[in-house]
């Protein structure tokens, strides 16, 4: 019920994760990822704490692979789960717990790595990972693009309801938190339609923030 990715942006070392489900507000439950540490999907009858357990242990000093194992050994029924990471360095790993649901696949790539359950074919997650990879410019476009193509190789097994989109940069706050809860419509293409109005944006809010006084016009009524 459930597609994913988290990757890292080899330029910009930005982490970012797109998801989308059948289930509502997906993003809410399942997306996490920390500055300057990496970023974390957990899925598939979610287990909330364990995206932030998979971060704590890459922010101290584990690699995407020894976080991930280390979650696999101390985790409740992590038969259950699928926990996807990418680490600082790029470096990747995936739980899959044999109790996922009906057709579960994952795939890796550079400083990428995409899974799903309930998918329409075993292709999807390879699909999600080649089109993150052939898409330019940034990270927020490339996942886009990702969660694109693995609609266009089936994506779930019937209709998806919510999606979302995760950014973290060098700040301590996410720089882009962008979700479709619910729609009877397409939520990657309204991820994506608000993505396209919020990133021309985006390094406004993070000045604003650090420093008012510097910050370009707010763009509001009574602004001067």
């Amino acid at each position: 019920m459930t597609f994913s990715i988290v990757a890292r942006c080899e330029t910009t070392g930005m982490f970012g994760v797109a998801i989308s489900s059948s289930s509502p507000a997906v993003a809410a439950r399942c997306a996490y990822a920390r500055a300057g540490v990496g970023a974390v999907s957990s899925q598939n009858v979610t287990d909330p704490t364990l995206g932030p357990m998979t971060l704590d242990l890459m922010q101290n000093g584990l690699s995407a692979q020894e976080a991930v194992a280390a979650v696999q050994a101390r985790a409740r029924f992590i038969e259950y789960r699928q926990v996807l990471a990418v680490d600082s360095q790029g470096r990747t790993a995936i739980h899959s717990g044999p109790n996922s649901l009906g057709i579960w696949t994952e795939a890796h790539g550079k400083n990428a790595v995409s899974a799903g359950n309930l998918l329409a074919n075993e292709q999807v997650p390879q699909a999600i990972i080649d089109g993150f990879q052939a898409a330019k410019g940034h990270l927020g476009d490339r996942l886009i693009a990702a969660l694109r193509a693995g609609l266009a190789a089936g994506g779930e097994a019937g209709p998806v309801h919510s999606a979302g989109m995760l950014l973290v940069d060098k700040v301590a706050w996410p720089v882009a938190d962008l979700r479709c809860d619910w729609t009877e419509d397409c939520p990657v293409e309204a991820v994506s339609a608000a993505w396209n109005v919020y990133r021309p944006q985006l390094d406004a809010y993070v000045t604003r923030a650090l420093d008012p006084r510097s910050a370009p016009s707010y763009g509001v009524p009574g602004d001067e």
